[in-house]
């Protein structure tokens, strides 16, 4: 049997409603309440629901981009809520999400070669040529090319912008990647091609 890669028990994730003029908490909206994920390597796993039922929410926690209210998460043999953020970062090398919007999760005054370069060149994973030949490859397995390298993300469009997304997430070759509702916004000719 594979390893466990990710296993989060009894997440929670409430956010307080706020009210008066010293925004006392009133309340809480339960986006994620008393969730239950084990995943293994190599496996994969589908989570629906209807809209605004804490999918994104609990996938946001799941990568450590929010920290649960309750619970715990261990990544890799890690527990998530107990090490620093500086080893979470390093996790990250292994985690990766696709945002469910591309046109907000790409910097619209960067280039598609510096967007998917970028993590490439913070974890020092290639340099120079090297690098440039990895952000073609990874510009193909998308199915892109290279006369898309120096253009900007509003050049693009809706689908063009979800491989790009699709692209970065890959580009660390990651363990475990977050699908947000990656194709949602598309059209179903598009939303089959990047599946």
């Amino acid at each position: 049997m594979k390893e466990i890669i990710l296993n989060a028990t009894n997440i929670k994730e409430y956010f307080p409603v706020k009210e008066g003029l010293f925004s006392s908490t009133k309340d809480y909206v339960k986006a994620v309440d008393n969730v239950n994920i084990e995943i293994r390597k190599g496996e994969t796993f589908g989570l629906v629901g209807e809209s605004g039922c804490g999918k994104t929410t609990l996938g946001r926690v799941l990568i450590s981009l929010i920290p649960p209210t309750a619970g715990t998460i261990c990544f890799m043999g890690s527990n998530l809520n107990e090490i620093k953020k500086s080893e979470i970062r390093k996790l990250r090398l292994h985690m990766q999400m696709v945002f469910q919007d591309p046109s907000s999760s790409l910097n619209p005054r960067m280039t598609i070669k510096q967007i998917i370069g970028e993590p490439l060149k913070i974890n020092k994973k290639f340099k120079g040529d090297a690098l440039n030949d990895k952000i073609l490859e990874i510009l193909k397995t998308v199915g892109l090319d290279e006369q898309h390298m120096y253009r900007y993300p509003h050049e693009f469009s809706g689908g063009q912008k979800q491989r790009i997304g699709v692209g970065r997430a890959l580009a660390l070759n990651p363990d475990f990647i977050v699908l947000d509702e990656p194709t949602s916004a598309l059209d179903v000719s598009v939303q089959a091609q990047i599946l």
